[in-house]
């Protein structure tokens, strides 16, 4: 690994590239930054499993993502000419296993039904369960989660909030609709930071939805890591990998307005001509260099896919409009 990735920053730099800050090859093969890591990670088609000597009693989660529900009614009228291009992207869908005909409600109550059947303990919303913040849906969701009865943390992806061609910054516009559609998901937690403690397992959960970590959520991290617990981190956005495109924003070298294709499809500002904070580069820096972090769990692409980054594993979620879903396993070992 460490061979391929030394071959990576070679190609980079032979093309005249000077990444802002270091990407992940650079982090590995920095000696002080190779992550001591106890834990053990094994997936097998949705199941993934993690093994750490400090886990006592083994914990279920199942993660969704990407449901992109867009039930609504006479109160999303008025918002019609922003909701209108994405109330029509998920309508009819087919089951990525099967190929069978499907649609985002069916979808997503079938996956409620089989984290009941698997005994799961937790659900994990990581974001992009709505296609926009319509009333009718939120109030459909609850009302779904009330029945199932599983606990639960939501936290949200660039479209659960996103009327398009609404006016505004991407922060401005989350924060109101988070205020005003998604805040009963959150159970009185902050929607941008979020800490889960189950058992001897920790959950950080981050809101990256615009792209960016803000210097709070930045702290609220570092703390979280104070505990030294082996912790798991949910973003809806994957972390930048090496080889992986633009899409894998969080932290990837060349995000900003020069690679920002999809402004004028979605409506939106466009990504900034800087790229990413200095937080935001600091945020995944210190991810990769975190020991105690045994997994990034995330959404945003719609396509599965693993990476393995300085030994960290990020586990991407297929899309549960398509019926997808990710049964997480996190349980002791014997050292």
């Amino acid at each position: 690994m460490k061979r391929r990735m030394a071959f990576q920053s070679l190609a980079i730099a032979a093309a005249g590239l000077v990444l802002p800050y270091r990407d992940a090859a650079d982090i590995y093969n920095q000696k002080g930054y190779i992550p001591r890591r106890k834990s053990i990670f094994s997936m097998d088609g949705t199941n993934v499993r993690f093994l750490h000597p400090d886990i006592t009693q083994s914990v279920r989660l199942t993660l969704i993502a990407d449901t992109h529900l867009f039930r609504d009614d006479d109160r999303g009228r008025p918002f019609a000419s922003y909701s209108g291009r994405m109330a029509k992207a998920y309508n009819r869908t087919r089951h990525f296993q099967t190929g069978a005909d499907l649609d985002p409600e069916r979808a997503f109550e079938e996956t409620l039904r089989i984290a009941k059947e698997q005994q799961s303990d937790f659900l994990v919303l990581a974001g992009d369960i709505f296609s926009f913040p319509s009333e009718a849906a939120v109030e459909w969701v609850l009302e779904k989660l009330q029945r199932c009865g599983l606990p639960y943390v939501y936290t949200a992806g660039n479209h659960d909030w996103h009327y398009e061609g609404m006016e505004g910054t991407v922060e401005a516009l989350r924060a109101t609709w988070t205020d005003k559609r998604l805040k009963p998901l959150y159970q009185g937690r902050d929607p941008l930071m979020q800490r889960i403690d189950l058992g001897a397992l920790q959950l950080i959960v981050l809101d990256n939805s615009t792209y960016e970590i803000s210097p709070v959520q930045l702290d609220f991290f570092r703390d979280c890591l104070k505990a030294s617990k082996p912790s798991l981190l949910v973003v809806h956005i994957p972390l930048y990998a090496p080889g992986r495109p633009v899409g894998f924003g969080c932290g990837h070298p060349q995000w900003g307005a020069q690679t920002d294709r999809g402004y004028t499809l979605e409506r939106r500002p466009r990504w900034p001509e800087g790229g990413h904070s200095k937080t935001t580069r600091a945020f995944y820096e210190e991810v990769l260099s975190a020991h105690t972090l045994m997994g990034v769990l995330a959404g945003h692409i719609h396509n599965p896919s693993v990476d393995v980054m300085s030994g960290l594993p990020q586990i991407v979620a297929e899309a549960n409009a398509e019926g997808g879903f990710l049964q997480v396993t996190v349980s002791g070992l014997s050292v």
